[in-house]
């Protein structure tokens, strides 16, 4: 491919600064050139130019809870009933609807079964499917009675778990998975009140367990993610070096000191968009606000701004994902989680949209990902309209015109056209929606 000149577009570079006009030149898989106003340097014969009519040009989103092969489900379980022939089928046709969202990159915070992100995140790199780059997880591995295990006596229910229990069981699973491919470990230590009454503060696993958990994954190169909504699972995440860490919801005192002493190696993600839509929206699927209100949904939506403020205000990177791909929080609603950023948890959408870019290519652990820059890889958005002054611009995929990763175009709107005329010995792209 020849290389393309965006010019006529407003440019959102990732660094949290305000969208300004410019133009971008993207040669093979990098950004080879960055310009304020429409200066760049040559219009080059072999250049395609391409006319972005104000539009703005952005980085790829990056999804940092990302649950790429759940089946929009009411129950967890329903995830143990998807042959795995059609679980990959399902996996690779949710890989590409992230890839039409805007999202070029996926951290995975749990696979549904051992080896199925594994098998999308090979397929996807070696280019046989289309779909963002990701980093693929483990299942989650929870206790027995923990957040995940359905079990009963009588009967089994898989679903999206596997259940270890003690040390030396934890041992053998971490050891397993990471031989199996995975790229992060997700452990449940603390249980969830989507469960019962009052678990998400209760810890699902011992410190002995935790720590037998990290000592194999740090010993064999393996990222840590966890489950952690109570204050005692924060800590032990924090002690043995978790990189990743989920919903925070009930932290409190020190635990903020402690976070902050780890904020440049370490990520969170509150997961609020699954909070939210279990509040208000969740109802058709059995969820009442009584049960809600049971499930104390309404309640860290009160606490969720008063944490994450004190954590923001402390410096560490917090990241958009929520649990996308239950019923009443289907996959490919995932930009909803930027507009939950800027409403409930008070950024400002300059900020939401650095912590889906810039961080986002951090917590990648990919150096030259996530900003609009010299050098970086061309994983690129162009949006009907200036998202910092609408936030929800995401949420509807026709106003995301074009997705290109690595340099290589996977959207460009269906009802473009594009004419190609010789323009002063060059060859300029007009977009024709």
């Amino acid at each position: 491919m020849n290389p393309q000149l965006f010019t006529n577009i407003q440019i959102f570079d990732g660094t949290g600064s305000d969208c300004f006009p410019g133009e971008v030149l993207v040669e093979g898989n990098r950004v080879t050139a960055v310009s304020h106003g429409s200066n760049m340097l040559g219009r080059d014969p072999g250049i395609d130019v391409i006319d972005g009519r104000g539009m703005t040009l952005m980085p790829g989103l990056v999804e940092a809870h990302a649950h790429v092969t759940y089946s929009n489900m009411v129950h967890l379980k329903e995830m143990g009933e998807i042959p795995i022939e059609e679980h990959t089928i399902l996996g690779l046709e949710n890989m590409k609807l992230m890839l039409d969202s805007g999202f070029t990159s996926l951290y995975s915070a749990a696979s549904s079964k051992m080896r199925l992100e594994v098998s999308l995140r090979n397929a996807v790199d070696a280019g046989r499917f289309a779909g963002p780059r990701m980093r693929a997880a483990s299942p989650e591995i929870v206790a027995t009675g923990g957040l995940g295990d359905d079990n009963q006596l009588h009967m089994h229910h898989q679903g999206i778990e596997v259940v270890a229990d003690g040390a030396d069981e934890i041992r053998k699973m971490v050891r397993l998975l990471i031989r199996e491919g995975v790229d992060t470990i997700k452990l449940n230590i603390s249980g969830d009140n989507f469960k019962r009454k009052d678990f998400g503060r209760q810890l699902s696993y011992t410190e002995e367990e935790v720590a037998a958990a990290a000592e194999v994954a740090h010993e064999r190169g393996a990222w840590l993610s966890c489950h952690a909504r109570a204050d005692a699972a924060v800590r032990l995440a924090l002690k043995y070096n978790f990189r990743c860490i989920y919903h925070l919801d009930f932290i409190e005192g020190e635990t903020f000191d402690l976070l902050e002493e780890k904020r440049d190696s370490i990520f969170l993600a509150p997961a609020i968009g699954i909070i939210y839509t279990t509040a208000y929206e969740a109802g058709p699927w059995g969820i009442t606000e009584e049960v809600a209100h049971h499930m104390d949904m309404f309640g860290m939506l009160e606490t969720a701004p008063q944490v994450y403020a004190e954590l923001k205000k402390r410096g560490m990177r917090i990241l958009p994902g929520g649990d996308y791909g239950f019923a009443w929080n289907p996959m490919g609603t995932n930009a909803r989680d930027l507009e939950h950023f800027v409403n409930i948890l008070g950024f400002t959408p300059n900020e939401a949209l650095m912590a889906a870019t810039k961080w986002g290519g951090e917590i990648m652990d990919i150096p030259n990902l996530g900003l609009v820059k010299e050098g970086y890889l061309a994983d690129l958005i162009m949006v009907d309209g200036n998202p910092v002054e609408n936030i929800k611009l995401f949420q509807d995929r026709d106003n995301i015109r074009m997705v290109m990763k690595d340099g290589v175009y996977y959207k460009r709107d269906s009802g473009e056209q594009i004419a190609t005329v010789t323009v002063a010995a060059s060859t300029k792209s007009v977009w024709e929606p």
